[in-house]
């Protein structure tokens, strides 16, 4: 299992989270947790997706994904292939310069 770390109060997708919080809440729960830690919410672009990912086990992006969908209806498979090839660099990115 992980812990799923709530990165904005609200609706997911309306907010955007902010790195300095929340680089402050993973190393509380890292303190405690034996688990690894995830954090989404507000998370919608590859630069957030990086950012926590240095600070963080996992991250979690869906509203941006879901919004593609939405722009694009039957055509989203290209730029949700694009915006998850650009996350997925971003964290791996991140996750090689730590």
């Amino acid at each position: 299992g992980f812990l799923y770390y709530v990165s904005v109060a609200g609706i997911t997708g309306m907010q955007q989270a902010a790195v300095a919080s929340i680089e402050e809440a993973m190393a509380r729960l890292k303190a405690k947790a034996t688990i690894p830690i995830a954090v989404g919410f507000g998370v919608r672009t590859p630069e957030q997706a990086a950012a926590f990912a240095r600070v963080a086990d996992g991250v979690v992006v869906g509203s941006a994904l879901v919004d593609l969908v939405g722009q694009h209806g039957a055509d989203a498979a290209g730029p949700v292939r694009e915006l998850t090839k650009a996350l997925a660099d971003a964290v791996h990115s991140a996750r090689e310069s730590a």
